[in-house]
């Protein structure tokens, strides 16, 4: 049995220069804007069977935006920064640049106290592979764009550090078909 699994990047809630980690604001009004604009395209993932979301409240205001009633998913949240929860990554290299050097060397790291990259990855990745699978089944998960970079990091296992060339911008689909452990990436 397999099942397809569509990742939607939450809209965002503030400037990309303004990104913070393990943030946990509201959408911004540019991002409730391109919700509405973008809902039209993303219309089909209301067929899904199984919709979950992330707990952050810019994941579950995307996904009420978008209609979609949806059960947030622990597994789902945003990588464990630690003390460094709420600040930018310049604020962070400003005060702590060894420590921001090894995490970033380092996929193992965890400087800041929280989670490192790879338990970020297998966390996100046991996630997709408890999905349960039955004919034809489809899920749709609104994620942290954190959380859909460390799957493709997952489903294509390639090395952690693969993880910091992946852009996920805001209300960004992608697709894995398959089962536990065995997943492809489906384009189209």
């Amino acid at each position: 049995m397999h099942i397809r699994v569509t990742l939607l990047a939450a809209a965002r809630s503030s400037s990309v220069l303004d990104v913070r980690f393990d943030d946990d604001r509201p959408l911004d009004d540019a991002g409730r804007l391109e919700v509405l604009r973008t809902a039209p395209e993303l219309v089909s993932l209301a067929s899904a069977e199984l919709r979950y979301c992330s707990p952050t409240v810019r994941c579950r205001q995307t996904c009420d935006a978008l209609g979609l009633p949806v059960v947030a998913q622990p597994a789902l949240r945003d990588c464990d920064m630690g003390r460094w929860r709420g600040s930018t990554l310049r604020e962070v290299a400003v005060r702590e640049p060894d420590a921001v050097d090894a995490w970033l060397a380092d996929p193992r790291a965890a400087p800041h106290g929280g989670e490192s990259l790879l338990s970020f990855i297998s966390r996100v990745g046991g996630w997709l592979d408890t999905r349960p699978a039955g004919e034809d089944d489809r899920v749709v998960a609104v994620a942290e764009p954190s959380v859909v970079r460390a799957a493709l990091c997952y489903v294509l296992r390639v090395p952690p550090h693969a993880y910091w060339r992946v852009d996920a911008q805001p209300l960004s689909t992608v697709t894995f078909t398959g089962r536990a452990g065995e997943w492809c990436l489906s384009l189209g």
